[in-house]
């Protein structure tokens, strides 16, 4: 299998030179990507560093590096694509065409970090985050009625992952509600959650897949059993089915997915 190296470079987290490279990536097949982060180059001194280091690997390599970097200041971006990589720039692809349209020049600087529109963002996370951790796994049932939307499904389906994303991503305030062998002998809804039927959403995932999962946690446990898992999954979905909450299969879905399905079946709105 062919190999290359992949740097994802920024002046800040590196979120966003990771997210567009890796969707890039993600359409190649039978090439193995060495892939290397590096965030807050923020400096002249910084980038040249970076260059050092990607003239390194360029020398040790069969095949250029690809650099793909998220550099707002004009000067540092320069210095960075002097490097003898690929260098594919967002900044660069994107923000003459923005001009052009809008008529107006881009400022290019590093964002406001302390403006209050980042505040009131900064503040939405947070908040949403702490609300998804205090009613994790029913912990409590104390302000569910602030909850945006409320996840249901059978233990180690996914809820909590799934939650503290759209918390972070989105603002949203999810809780979710871990199914008991006593709910799902049940007709009727938990009663922690029954109030809210509204914002219920449930998760399934393939029983042999769940039963993965939980010998990792608990090997050969009657709680990993197969028998186990299929029998709660399918007392689950006969929930969901009985009381028509929509529910989404976990088992080959990321987490991104699942929070954009989420988003899209319960209407919620991103909070910032």
């Amino acid at each position: 299998m062919a190999r290359r190296h992949a740097f994802f470079i920024s002046d800040r987290t590196g979120l966003t030179s990771e997210s567009m490279g890796e969707a890039l990536l993600e359409q190649f097949e039978g090439i193995q990507f060495k892939r290397t982060t590096y965030p807050f180059v923020d400096t002249v001194e910084k980038a040249r560093v970076m260059v050092h280091i990607i003239e390194n690997t360029a020398e040790q390599s069969a095949a250029r590096p690809l650099v793909f970097s998220s550099i707002i200041d004009p000067q540092i971006r320069e210095i960075v694509k002097s490097s003898s990589g690929l260098h594919l720039s967002f900044f660069d692809a994107f923000l003459n065409q923005l001009e052009t349209e809008l008529g107006v020049p881009a400022r290019n600087s590093v964002g406001k970090h302390h403006s209050i529109a980042d505040m009131q963002r900064y503040e939405a996370r947070i908040d949403a985050v702490n609300f998804s951790l205090n009613h994790d796994d029913g912990i409590s049932d104390k302000d569910l009625k602030n909850a945006d939307v409320i996840l249901m499904g059978v233990s180690r389906s996914g809820k909590t992952p799934t939650c503290l994303y759209l918390a972070l991503q989105y603002g949203i305030r999810a809780a979710n509600y871990p199914l008991t062998p006593d709910d799902l002998e049940s007709t009727d809804l938990p009663r922690m959650v029954k109030p809210y039927r509204q914002k219920l959403y449930g998760l399934t995932i393939q029983p042999e897949r769940l039963q993965e999962i939980r010998q990792e946690r608990r090997p050969d446990s009657t709680y990993s059993k197969l028998s186990t898992c299929k029998n709660e999954v399918a007392d689950a979905m006969a929930m969901f089915r009985r009381h028509n909450i929509p529910f989404a299969n976990t088992t080959n879905q990321s987490v991104e997915e699942l929070a954009v399905n989420i988003m899209q079946a319960c209407q919620l709105k991103r909070r910032f």
